[in-house]
């Protein structure tokens, strides 16, 4: 849900409440009270709750709930929420007993009223009314957001299943004709039967494994392994890329193939060759996140974000994902293009 309609959203909750209340206490006091009682001080002393309200309303939804709920830190939220009980009451005192007072002379509580938990006590109702709506509001609107990911999510996956049944060509029938090649091989050409078995695992795990939408991460990483050792086939003693693992690698799990965009790039559009410039991949891996870093010379001087199709594509699955949870910069000049992504991991 866009920022702009939950404005309209709030706007209309907040004319229906106004309304509902207007309508209360025309229902309760009767027609004729209510016209007495619907003078200039009753118009100021109803804005100036509304105002009240209101301003802890944003607080609580704008705030409170998304530094907290948002996070699961539901120790903060709970004594944030008890601070509201106190807040309610001074913005509602400041306004009416200092300010209203300042301007008109007249009090709209009594002097003994006026004690400090008398007037909290008194304006509790109040306060939780507000904190009740404000909350509940705010957990509307994240189920509404993500049942709106989660569509967006299943759609993603049903358009990459289709297209990955649009490019099947009878794969069993590829990976037998690649194994009678890998029995032919085995004895007499060792090294091709051994790029051969590659290749299989590499297409095998394209096809099968990674259709799921997390994998372990070791699996992840040893298909980037498989990918890189093509490259080293093909460019021999001459490729310049160095790859660095940090960290505990085990059955933590990410999102499938997440990782390959950033080094596929690195050989399609970076110089890979050049032993005073070699090509970079880190890769960090701490208790709850997994850190990728690459840095490569650029071939072309022409925009490297001129190939940034599968980068947008990239941040909008990132988004759907892990929504504001995640890291994903990258920095490019003429020279050289680096990147950096943290993502959770999924233990």
């Amino acid at each position: 849900m866009e920022i702009k309609n939950q404005f309209k959203y709030h706007f209309l909750f907040g004319f229906v409440l106004i309304f509902m209340n207007v309508f209360r206490k025309y229902v309760t006091l009767g027609h004729e009270t209510f016209i007495k009682q619907f003078n200039i001080f009753g118009v100021v002393l109803t804005t100036t709750y509304f105002i009240t309200f209101f301003s802890v309303y944003i607080l609580n939804i704008k705030v409170i709930c998304p530094k907290t709920l948002a996070r699961k830190n539901l120790t903060y939220f709970f004594l944030a929420q008890i601070s509201l009980f106190f807040v309610f009451p001074a913005i509602r005192y400041f306004l009416e007993e200092v300010v209203l007072y300042a301007i008109t002379g007249f009090h709209n509580y009594s002097e003994q009223s006026r004690a400090f938990w008398y007037y909290v006590f008194d304006n509790s109702y109040y306060s939780l009314k507000v904190i009740l709506f404000s909350t509940f509001t705010y957990l509307l609107f994240v189920f509404l957001k993500n049942k709106d990911k989660i569509y967006l999510l299943e759609l993603e996956q049903q358009k990459a299943e289709l297209g990955a049944l649009k490019n099947q060509l009878e794969p069993h029938f590829l990976f037998n004709t690649l194994n009678v090649f890998y029995s032919e091989l085995a004895e007499t050409q060792p090294k091709t039967a051994k790029g051969i078995h590659k290749l299989s695992e590499l297409l095998r795990y394209l096809t099968y494994e990674a259709q799921k939408d997390y994998m372990p991460l070791h699996r992840e990483i040893k298909f980037i392994k498989d990918y890189m050792y093509f490259y080293e086939k093909r460019f021999e003693d001459n490729l310049f890329v160095n790859l660095f693992i940090k960290g505990d690698v085990g059955n933590q799990e990410i999102p499938s193939l997440m990782l390959i965009h950033f080094i596929e790039n690195i050989f399609k559009h970076g110089i890979v060759n050049d032993p005073s410039f070699p090509a970079e991949i880190n890769i960090e891996v701490t208790e709850n996140h997994l850190n990728l870093k690459t840095k490569n010379k650029i071939a072309f001087v022409k925009h490297y974000s001129s190939k940034g199709i599968g980068r947008e594509n990239l941040k909008k699955r990132l988004s759907l994902l892990f929504d504001n949870n995640y890291i994903f910069d990258f920095i490019e000049n003429d020279v050289e293009y680096s990147t950096h992504l943290q993502i959770p991991l999924k233990k």
